[in-house]
C-alpha cells in the first residue's frame, strides 16, 4: 500500500479543509443562484400527486404510441402541448402514460375509452389515476409540514447533545442539500412525486449522520487540545483528516447501490419509476458527503472562532508536519513551537559564537607575546 493511502487508512492525512472552506462557499453560492434562476424560470415539475390532475396507462403497440395517445387527446378537446406523455417499461411490458389537468368524469371515461380503443385493447386493461387538485395542495402542504418538524427535532437534538452553534451548522448544510437537489430536478424537468420527497427526508438523515460523526470528532478534539494553544481551525482540520476515510467508505458504499438502482434498475431494465427515486438519493448522497466537509465544519468554525478562547489563535493553522505532529501527539507545532525552536536555535548558535570568539581570544593572547630574545652564539 502506497503511503498516501496508508496515511489515510490511519487518518494521519494534512489535508487543509478549513484554509479552504472559501472555495466551497463559492461553488455552494453558484449553485445556490443557478438553483433560483432555474426555479424562478421553469419552476418544478410537480406530479399528479402535488398539482392534482388525471394520469392514464395505456398497452402500448404497434398502432398506438406517444404521437397516437397525444392525436387521441385533442381529438377530444385537450391540448396535447400541455400534457405529458412517457413510455414506460418493465420486462417486456410496455405502457404509454398520458397525464394532463383535472378533468370531469365523463370526460375521463370518454378518453379511457377512445385509449382502448385505439390501442385495440379492451377498456380494462386501460388503468386511470385522478387525483383532485385540492388533494394534491393538502400533500404538498403535509410534505413541507414534515420537512419544518423534521428540521426543528433535529435542531433540538444536536442543541442538546453537542451545542447549539453545531445545531445552527447542521441544519445549513441541511437546507443547502435540499436547495442542491431541488435545483436539479428542476434543471433536469425530472417530476417530484411522493417518492422523491421520500428520498429527499433519506438524503437529509445521510447527511445528518455524517455531520454528526464530524461533529462527534471535533468535539472530542476540542477537549483533547484544551490545554493547548490550538486555533479552532486546526481542531477542525484534524478531525477532518481523522474521520475522511470513514466519510469516503460510507458514501461510497452508499452509492454504488443507488448506482446501480439508477442505472440497472431505471435505464437498462426500463423501470422508469424508479429514476425519480434514485436521481434524488444519488444527488442527496453527494452533496451530503460535501456538506458536511464544507459546508458544516467551516462554519462552524467561523462561529467558534469567535469565542474569547480561540479569537487570539484566528487564522492560525498548522499545515505539512506541523499538523502530522499535531494530529499523532497533540502537541501544538504551531506558532510558539516555531519560535521555541527559533530561541533554541538562537540560542545555540550564540554560545557557538561566544565559544569560538573566545577561542579566538585566547589564541590571540598566546601569539601577542613579545618573542623570547635569542641566546648570543659563542664567537
Amino acid at each position: 500500500m502506497s503511503g498516501k493511502m496508508s496515511r489515510l487508512y490511519r487518518g494521519e492525512t494534512t489535508v487543509d479543509f478549513y484554509g479552504r472552506r472559501k472555495l466551497g462557499f463559492l461553488l455552494s453560492l453558484f449553485v445556490a443562484l443557478v438553483t433560483v434562476a432555474s426555479l424562478a424560470s421553469q419552476g418544478l415539475n410537480l406530479g399528479i400527486d402535488f398539482k392534482g390532475g388525471v394520469a392514464w396507462e395505456v398497452p402500448a403497440s404497434k398502432t398506438f404510441d406517444i404521437q397516437q395517445a397525444r392525436d387521441v387527446l385533442d381529438a377530444n378537446g385537450i391540448s396535447s402541448k400541455d400534457a405529458k406523455v412517457q413510455v414506460l417499461t418493465s420486462g417486456t411490458d410496455r405502457r404509454i402514460r398520458i397525464q394532463v389537468g383535472d378533468q370531469p368524469s365523463e370526460k375521463i371515461d370518454a378518453l379511457k375509452v377512445a385509449f382502448a380503443k385505439d390501442a385495440g385493447v379492451n377498456t380494462d386493461l386501460v388503468s386511470v389515476a385522478a387525483v383532485s387538485s385540492t388533494w394534491g395542495r393538502s400533500i404538498t402542504e403535509k410534505a413541507l409540514r414534515a420537512l419544518v418538524v423534521f428540521f426543528a427535532l433535529v435542531s433540538l437534538y444536536i442543541a442538546f447533545r453537542f451545542e447549539w452553534k453545531m445545531a445552527l451548522a447542521a441544519i445549513i448544510a441541511m437546507v443547502h442539500d435540499v436547495l442542491v437537489s431541488v435545483g436539479v430536478y428542476s434543471l433536469l424537468g425530472l417530476e417530484v412525486t411522493p417518492a422523491t420527497v421520500v428520498a429527499f427526508l433519506t438524503i437529509l438523515g445521510f447527511s445528518l449522520y455524517d455531520t454528526i460523526v464530524v461533529f462527534d470528532k471535533i468535539q472530542e478534539n476540542d477537549h483533547r487540545f484544551k490545554t493547548s494553544r490550538v486555533s479552532y481551525g486546526d481542531v477542525i482540520n484534524v478531525s477532518m483528516n481523522q474521520v475522511l476515510m470513514r466519510s469516503l467508505n460510507t458514501s461510497i458504499s452508499a452509492i454504488l447501490p443507488v448506482l446501480s438502482l439508477l442505472v440497472l434498475g431505471s435505464w437498462v431494465m426500463g423501470a422508469v419509476a424508479l429514476q425519480e427515486f434514485a436521481v434524488a438519493l444519488l444527488v442527496g448522497l453527494l452533496t451530503g458527503a460535501y456538506s458536511s466537509i464544507y459546508i458544516a465544519s467551516p462554519l462552524l468554525g467561523m462561529f467558534k472562532e469567535r469565542e474569547a478562547k480561540y479569537e487570539g489563535m484566528r487564522g492560525h493553522l498548522a499545515l505539512g508536519p506541523e499538523m502530522t505532529r499535531l494530529i499523532l501527539t497533540g502537541a501544538a507545532a504551531g506558532r510558539r513551537a516555531t519560535a521555541q525552536r527559533s530561541e533554541a536555535t538562537r540560542i545555540d548558535e550564540a554560545v557557538e559564537r561566544a565559544s569560538t570568539d573566545q577561542d579566538l581570544a585566547t589564541a590571540s593572547t598566546v601569539l601577542s607575546h613579545p618573542p623570547r630574545p635569542r641566546k648570543k652564539g659563542r664567537r
